[in-house]
């Protein structure tokens, strides 16, 4: 397993220095939202792509791609009925493929709850189907990329739709594409009422990618939530992707979250895995 860290937290500071700061705590990979690159990333020049690129490589950083795929620009949902508005969202995420591969990232994170929910009078049956439609259009431009598109989960206070990882393990597996696959949220898998190791031995088939986060918003080790089982689960499903620490709260502040974050995961791997902590 690896570690990576989620840029979002530190505002609009610029990549470059995040990936800096990432690599010096003793971070492997940054997970990009791409709000905080600019508005639309069709607007972000080529040349500023690849500038980014070579500073995280240069700080020894891999991108592991994007999540936060839909918050900005406004207007977008994955399943909205007026075909203008989904047409719109469809070649925006198209060029979030392209940037993220251009970055050299391989994920893109398909959170975004509030661009995926189902609406008011909207038919839920028909809804679902338009969401997966949607999803088999863009994914062969992803394989092409050689980017996954993953799936996450959300409880529901957040969405309406995809709250619980069985919902979203059905919806994968009618969608039927190798590109495919899950990511499940500490935090999401909470709210689900069922013990996080089931929910990851029952995901394990489909699973690509892991957001490492409290149950109450912060990171790991800031709050109840024990991740000595988590990660032993995650050891023993063969789990050999990033844990990228995430976090909806950002206090006491940027830089120590990140620290601590890691420095909790790296105790508590050690410790799930009976393994020394380097």
């Amino acid at each position: 397993m690896k570690f990576a860290l989620c840029n979002e937290m530190f505002g609009q500071r610029p990549l470059d220095e995040v990936a800096t700061l990432a690599s010096r705590l003793g971070y492997q990979g940054l997970e990009v939202a791409p709000f905080t690159l600019a508005a639309d990333v069709r607007d972000l020049p080529a040349a500023e792509v690849q500038r980014l690129r070579r500073a995280a490589e240069e700080a020894g950083l891999e991108v592991v791609g994007f999540h936060w795929l839909l918050a900005s620009p406004p207007g977008l949902h994955i399943a909205h009925p007026d075909r203008a508005v989904s047409e719109r969202t469809r070649q925006f995420f198209l060029a979030l493929i392209d940037t993220c591969g251009e970055l050299g990232g391989r994920l893109c994170i398909l959170g975004s709850p509030k661009q995926r929910s189902i609406e008011p009078g909207w038919d839920v049956r028909a809804t679902r189907e338009r969401a997966a439609d949607f999803l088999r259009s863009v994914l062969p431009h992803a394989a092409d990329r050689g980017i996954t598109l993953c799936l996450e989960p959300l409880s529901p206070d957040e969405t309406n739709f995809l709250t619980t990882h069985a919902e979203a393990l059905e919806f994968i597996r009618d969608i039927d594409h190798p590109n495919c696959r899950l990511i499940l949220d500490v935090k999401a898998m909470s709210s689900e009422g069922r013990p996080v190791p089931d929910i990851i031995r029952a995901s394990a088939p489909l699973l690509a990618h892991i957001h490492a986060n409290d149950a109450n918003q912060r990171g790991p080790g800031f709050g109840e939530t024990d991740f000595v089982p988590i990660l032993r689960t995650l050891a023993e499903v063969g789990y050999q992707g990033y844990l990228s620490v995430e976090v909806f709260r950002f206090d006491p502040d940027p830089q120590t979250i990140a620290r601590e974050s890691l420095a909790y995961l790296r105790r508590t791997l050690a410790r799930a895995t009976g393994q020394r902590n380097s």
